[in-house]
């Protein structure tokens, strides 16, 4: 009855006949994110050899077939490892089904784990192996050379090579004799790999089980890292990846192609180092490590990190220490070579003069020009006056090119005058003979005497009845200027612009004037210049008049003009034509630039648009931090900065070109005075936009447009915020507007005017609190209203003013010096006998500056 029990089938499946030894079941397998799956698992059971007493793991997967060895291998002693007890089966017709799979489980584990140690014993012997394997190739070599060449040493290569089981069983038979690692039994154990490498490992390496049999387990459980290993306690469990030893393959074959692992001569370099540098830019122009910079800093006491900047005597030790040479540069070796060198002589040519027209305002000095060119020039000037320097070219009929400057005369313009007069080669100074010599024709020749260049006189308005040229030859010896006439060396001439007299007279003394200062230039070579006028135009960008001194200007070379670069995008000479080149001693208007230079900025043309750019941020950088850094130096300076009573007048300025900018910031500046100044908030080039308009808004402050309008969107903001733009065209209104709207800032001046003083000589109470006063008038009078101050050995006690004035016991409005009278002063109860009151008038007067 007990076999019909055991023979029904174990979960469905039907009885051979006879005892099953297989057992199956189904198991659920657990994955990551909730994923399940369930298997069919089959438990083998396994016959039991061993010492009596000693019962054996079952393993769960079917062995390798071992290698056939001629000798058997005796198995290693090895400690006695607790097996788990056998239960009597229960028939599966008692068991429920938790407890089967609970067992099916519990024995697919243990058999998991007796396959991984038996692994783990077979990787271990291999491993044994192939180290006793390596020694005794060792030693046998090291007996071969000991050994002396009459008794050669027996040759069992062959041999090993024919019996490959014997070669298999070698290492297990040195394996047995070691007592040290006689842990565990010794399984079929693989051939190791053998070579010979180029030079001596310093670690053995683990033999390779053969790849040819699939079946072998070794070759999958070699590079896994198993429970049993990780926790093992000592370091021969753990072995080197596949990774690993193909790494150590290709470093001795690099090693081996290489001629052997040879130190890198160590190459001294040229460092250019700037002022200040970065420690990782250091490194990098070095060619060493960061982090040996950053130790060696530490090392110095310096504890820096690698984006930190250091100066450049830190960064000298630093390439010295690591056996560089340091070449210093400075910030302002981006400027060397951009001037060029000087011209040889035999690359000179005959230039054009270039002439300058000064004088002071209204005295013929546009008329003039006019009268050269043939052209009208100040019917396009506002008000009849110049307000830009204008370059223009004069053939004449002989052939000769002149070039003209013509700058203003005002006032404001003495700045733009002094550009034209360093830039020029000859100065004509126009005169007018009714006027003679005024402010700005003397201002005109200190200009001209800074300048160092000849100067030629020319007396315009001689057609005027008034006119007296003998007498602005006179005025000009007061200022060291004698004329030919008188015995010196300064050439004069009489001129009408409007009758067009003596213009002959004056271009051939031009002509000579030139011909002695023997003006050369050298046209083949990179065009060098000076900026004469520079503007924003709406349609063309920014715009700067430029005036070529050597070399030739040409479409497309790159240049650099103060702190703005460019590229020439198109060239215009005074004609309005467009030209591909100018030479020297040329004025032309250049198109392409950046952003608006300064009128007076130096243009040089450069061989790539990098070193313009490098330039040219050098330039702003230095600019900027010189408007950045600016600090008291001295005490007047320092109590100014604290004075808080000063009352600034904050304007907004926006002109249509440089120069006219610089004048109106300079005339605005020189109306200010010590109780109002003018604060210039920004003064730019070009229409008026929204930022002026922001910028106006944030300090409300007026804008004020010279020559240029707002856009739409700048109009509709500044009505949104009620600034006031004010539009003008000549200088002369704007500061005189500006000048009366800080006048209308300031206070009205109070103007006192003493018109009485008494002597208190009796007090009397008058009610409760008042008191009333008995005077004698001293001076002048005493009428009721005037205002009052009362003193008391010339300290004033109160200011009041007089409430009622009596006469005895009549009221009275005034009363004259010599008489007495009694009083009543608002607002006081201290006075005293003795006392004096002073009387005075109070005028407001609108401010003027």
């Amino acid at each position: 009855m007990s076999d019909s029990k055991e023979d029904k089938p174990v979960l469905g499946r039907k009885p051979l006949g006879i005892k099953r030894t297989v057992e199956s079941g189904q198991v659920q397998q657990q994955f990551s994110h909730g994923r399940k799956n369930t298997v069919v698992v089959e438990v083998k059971r396994r016959r039991i050899l061993g010492k009596p007493g000693e019962v054996a793991a079952p393993v769960a997967a079917p062995q390798p077939d071992p290698v056939p060895a001629p000798a058997p291998v005796a198995p290693v002693a090895r400690a006695p490892q607790p097996a788990p007890t056998p239960r009597p089966a229960a028939p599966p017709s008692l068991m429920s089904r938790q407890e089967l799979q609970a067992k099916l489980l519990r024995e697919a584990e243990e058999a998991r784990m007796t396959a991984l140690e038996d692994a783990r014993r077979r990787e271990d012997a291999a491993r044994l192996a192939a180290v006793e394997d390596e020694k005794r190739r060792s030693e046998d070599s090291r007996q071969e050379a000991d050994a002396p060449v009459e008794a050669p040493a027996p040759v069992e290569e062959p041999v090993a090579a024919a019996d490959p089981a014997a070669e298999v069983a070698a290492p297990a038979a040195e394996a047995q004799e070691q007592p040290a690692s006689a842990e565990r039994p010794v399984s079929a154990v693989p051939p190791p790999r053998r070579f010979t490498p180029v030079t001596p490992a310093k670690r053995p390496e683990p033999a390779k089980p053969d790849r040819s049999k699939r079946g072998d387990d070794n070759r999958r459980q070699a590079g896994k890292l198993t429970v049993t290993k990780a926790l093992a306690d000592d370091d021969s469990a753990r072995a080197r990846s596949l990774a690993a030893l193909k790494r150590a393959r290709e470093k001795e074959k690099r090693a081996h192609y290489s001629g052997g692992a040879q130190l890198r001569e160590k190459q001294s370099r040229d460092v250019v180092v700037p002022e200040s540098i970065t420690v990782q830019e250091l490194a990098n122009r070095m060619a060493e490590k960061g982090a040996d910079l950053v130790k060696a800093l530490f090392k110095m006491g310096t504890a820096v990190t690698l984006n930190q900047p250091i100066d450049q005597d830190t960064a000298e030790l630093l390439v010295e220490e690591f056996g560089h040479r340091i070449q210093r540069v400075s910030e302002a070796d981006v400027e060397i070579g951009i001037e060029g060198e000087l011209d040889a002589v035999e690359t000179l040519k005959h230039r054009a003069p270039v002439v300058t027209i000064m004088g002071h305002v209204d005295h013929g000095k546009t008329s003039l020009l006019d009268a050269l060119r043939g052209t009208s020039v100040v019917a396009g000037e506002s008000g009849g006056i110049t307000q830009h320097i204008g370059a223009y070219q004069v053939t004449t009929a002989g052939g000769d090119v002149i070039t003209f400057l013509d700058t203003p005369g005002h006032e404001a313009f003495s700045e733009m005058r002094a550009r034209g007069a360093n830039v020029t080669d000859i100065v004509i100074l126009v005169v007018a003979a009714d006027d003679g010599l005024m402010p700005q024709t003397i201002e005109a020749i200190n200009h001209t005497k800074a300048a160092g260049v000849p100067m030629i006189v020319a007396i315009n308005k001689i057609d005027k009845p008034e006119a007296n040229p003998q007498k602005v030859r006179e005025r000009l010896l007061e200022h060291e200027i004698v004329v030919e006439d008188m015995g010196g060396d300064v050439q004069d001439v009489s001129v009408s612009a409007l009758k067009k007299t003596g213009l002959d007279e004056l271009i051939e003394k031009i002509l000579l004037q030139a011909e002695l200062m023997e003006l050369k230039a050298n046209p083949d070579r990179a065009a060098e210049g000076n900026v004469i006028e520079a503007k924003l135009d709406k349609g063309r960008g920014a715009v700067a008049t430029v005036l070529v001194r050597k070399g030739t200007l040409k479409v497309g070379d790159t240049f650099v003009i103060g702190a703005e670069s460019g590229k020439v995008r198109a060239l215009v000479n005074d004609k309005g034509e467009n030209v591909k080149q100018v030479g020297p001693s040329t004025p032309v208007e250049v198109l392409g630039l950046s952003g608006v230079p300064m009128a007076g900025d130096q243009m040089s043309v450069v061989e790539n648009e990098a070193r313009a750019r490098e330039v040219a941020a050098y330039r702003q950088e230095q600019a900027t931090r010189k408007r950045t850094t600016s600090a008291p130096t001295s005490f007047e300076h320092m109590f100014s900065a604290l004075n808080t009573t000063m009352i600034e007048y904050p304007v907004v300025v926006k002109g249509d070109v440089q120069g006219s900018v610089e004048a109106i910031v300079s005339s605005l500046n020189r109306i200010s005075t010590d109780e109002i100044k003018v604060r210039v908030l920004h003064a730019g080039v070009g229409a008026i936009t929204e930022s002026d308009v922001t910028l106006a808004a944030a300090s409300r402050a007026p804008l004020i447009g010279f020559n240029v309008r707002p856009n739409a969107k700048a109009r509709q903001l500044a009505e949104r915020e009620k600034i006031s733009l004010r539009y003008y065209d000549v200088i002369y209104d704007l500061i005189e507007e500006v000048r009366n709207e800080m006048a209308g800032q300031l206070a009205p001046e109070r103007i006192e005017t003493i018109v009485g003083r008494a002597e208190v000589l009796q007090v009397f109470p008058a009610g409760k609190k008042d008191k009333a006063a008995g005077l004698l008038v001293k001076e002048g009078i005493i009428r009721k209203g005037l205002n009052a101050r009362l003193t008391r050995d010339d300290v004033i006690v109160s200011k009041t003013f007089i409430a009622s004035l009596r006469r005895f016991k009549d009221d009275v409005s005034e009363v004259r010096a010599g008489m007495e009278c009694g009083t009543m002063l608002q607002d006081t109860n201290d006075i005293k006998v003795g006392d004096t009151l002073e009387l005075f008038e109070v005028e407001e007067r609108v401010r003027t500056l």
